[in-house]
């Protein structure tokens, strides 16, 4: 049973028809009717908001409520009610025609269609846009720019303050290593031809 919360006038959705959220299709919803708008609500969030329509016997659409519906049947796409006045932006108008000539046209506009419930509409039409520009305008090239625009960019680079910078910069030598570890270099003191046994018997007197 759906209820319904009064507030600034009668229930006019009982008059006319509102869309909401096809995910929430059949479960009961909260019906929010104000002076310039109505709400419906379903767990504590907004499922359908449009702005309020007086009279009766009218249907209120917002097409993106049907677009996982798309996903089932594409051909709504062309003579479905909620698609009819659908007014898209410039860029996704074009590619729509153009995807209009291709036999599976209507499924690569729904794909692309789907996008906008994750990456917005704005980010969409800009996609479509770089893609035209390509001289391109199928949904894989679409959908795969709007991947790699939401990829993260290139890390920043910290330039180094003047003040924190060494004056001279330490140089690899691994012969200082060496001579930490060996005396004089590596060679015992005296030691002649005969190697460092010689050295050390001429050290002991012997």
């Amino acid at each position: 049973m759906r209820r319904f919360s009064k507030r600034s006038g009668g229930p006019f959705a009982r008059r006319t028809r509102y869309s909401v959220d096809a995910r929430a299709v059949g479960r009961a919803v909260e019906v929010r009717a104000y002076a310039e708008r109505i709400e419906f609500w379903q767990d504590g969030k907004i499922v359908g908001e449009h702005d309020r329509a007086f009279g009766r016997g009218k249907d209120i659409y917002d097409p993106l409520h049907y677009v996982p519906v798309l996903a089932r049947k594409p051909g709504a796409l062309r003579n479905g009610a909620p698609f009819k006045d659908w007014e898209l932006p410039t860029a996704m108008r074009r590619v729509q025609r153009k995807l209009g000539r291709v036999p599976n046209g209507d499924r690569q506009m729904v794909e692309i269609l789907s996008a906008i419930l994750t990456d917005g509409l704005d980010a969409v039409d800009a996609a479509c846009a770089e893609a035209l520009s390509e001289g391109v305008h199928s949904s894989a090239v679409v959908l795969n720019i709007l991947a790699r625009r939401r990829e993260p960019g290139p890390p920043l680079t910290i330039a180094t303050p003047d003040a924190l910078r060494l004056s001279c910069e330490p140089v690899a030598d691994c012969r200082r290593y060496d001579s930490l570890r060996r005396p004089d270099h590596g060679k015992i003191a005296g030691a002649g031809r005969d190697g460092p046994a010689q050295a050390l018997r001429d050290e002991g007197g012997v």
